[in-house]
């Protein structure tokens, strides 16, 4: 079936288009999330979580204005971050082992293969060290702009120009 229609008949909420979609990205959302909040279980609550929000709000889906999976997976991202500000998240993470830390400072090579079930750490790559270190911190880790500023000791004003530069060359990278 083919995927705009497969998109229409989801928003008209027929129940084995959900299923479909479902299927379909379902991977690919928890590894983005995995990546944010680093806890299986909690990943795959939010997944679920946000198919259910997409469901909820199928109408608000415009194809003129995105593709379906930047859609969800910008609702899956924000979900996520959403998570990781809460206070019960922060209060479940005070306590960790020094293998969480380990994990969240590898280098560029943490986008693990959940996340690259999409494809799309081989276009990152292609891209110059600078914009790897600042489309993984914003997308792969959650970070926010200024978090990113912080890490990378560089004024927002940079990390903003650059993440919108960046990903204009990203967009330039996939659509050849």
């Amino acid at each position: 079936m083919q995927l705009e229609v497969l998109i229409s008949k989801f928003q008209q909420k027929d129940e084995k288009a959900f299923e479909s979609l479902y299927a379909m990205y379902s991977d690919s959302m928890h590894g983005v999330i995995y990546n944010i909040v680093r806890d299986h279980d909690i990943a795959e609550e939010i997944m679920q979580d946000v198919f259910i929000k997409a469901w909820n709000n199928a109408g608000s889906y415009s194809a003129e204005k995105g593709r379906f999976f930047t859609w969800i997976l910008n609702i899956a991202r924000n979900a996520a971050i959403d998570k990781t500000r809460s206070k019960a998240f922060k209060n479940s993470k005070k306590n960790l082992d020094a293998e969480y830390f380990v994990d969240i400072l590898q280098t560029s090579e943490s986008l693990d293969d959940q996340t690259d079930a999409i494809g799309i750490k081989k276009f990152v790559s292609k891209l110059a060290k600078k914009c790897i270190k600042v489309i993984e911190l914003l997308y792969f880790k959650g970070y926010t702009q200024l978090e990113a500023s912080e890490e990378l000791d560089m004024p927002i004003g940079t990390i903003k120009t650059r993440n919108r530069n960046c990903i204009k060359e990203l967009r330039t990278i996939v659509l050849e």
